[in-house]
């Protein structure tokens, strides 16, 4: 299996022995190829869900990276659990708190204004406007409960209801109600904190 690293691909033994060092090892793992079956279905979609939330691809190649290490670390999983679930939660709630703690959050914003927007012309001012959008997303999702936050980040990342409901443990009956009050949430205290803003 292989890990992206800050745009170098690296063997999935290599990461995780150098991720061993100072860390307690374990006789319990998984198999190679059943590991590499999982990092390869799902490591581009969580490295994609959190660039849009860190804003930054090495920051979120870090993270997610250290999801998969945990998944590895859990080998039990791959008998009795719902793994994309797992991966996405555990991948977003890693995000988050990454987003919380980080001092570094600015240079963060402004990579990710940037992201998504390569190739299109824009004038410096559009730039700056949207890096600020950005700034002001990010700490509304960084201020709300943490189960709304990876609601309205997965939704956004392209995730169905289903893989929601999956994902977060939750009712597929109940997704829609859930989404709804996190949208709620998000637009109320977005506009708490930036009163004059005329649309979110």
């Amino acid at each position: 299996m292989w890990i992206r690293k800050a745009g170098t691909i690296v063997g999935t033994t290599q990461v995780l022995s150098g991720s061993m060092t100072g860390r307690e090892s374990s006789s319990e793992h998984w198999d190679e190829a059943e590991f590499r079956g999982v990092f390869l279905q799902h490591y581009s979609r969580i490295v994609a869900i959190l660039m849009r939330l860190l804003g930054d691809r090495s920051r979120a190649e870090e993270v997610a990276n250290d999801a998969f290490w945990r998944l590895y670390r859990q080998p039990t999983l791959r008998v009795d659990g719902n793994i994309g679930g797992w991966l996405y939660r555990t991948a977003t709630n890693l995000g988050i708190d990454a987003l919380r703690a980080s001092g570094r959050r600015r240079q963060y914003e402004e990579t990710a204004g940037r992201f998504g927007d390569e190739g299109k012309s824009s004038s410096p001012l559009e730039d700056l406007l949207r890096v600020e959008r950005c700034h002001r997303v990010r700490a509304v999702l960084a201020s709300i409960k943490p189960a709304q936050a990876q609601l309205l980040i997965l939704r956004s990342s392209g995730l169905s209801y289903k893989e929601l409901s999956d994902a977060l443990n939750i009712k597929m009956s109940g997704v829609g109600t859930l989404l709804n009050r996190a949208e709620e949430e998000f637009r109320n205290r977005y506009l708490a904190m930036h009163p004059n803003e005329e649309e979110l």
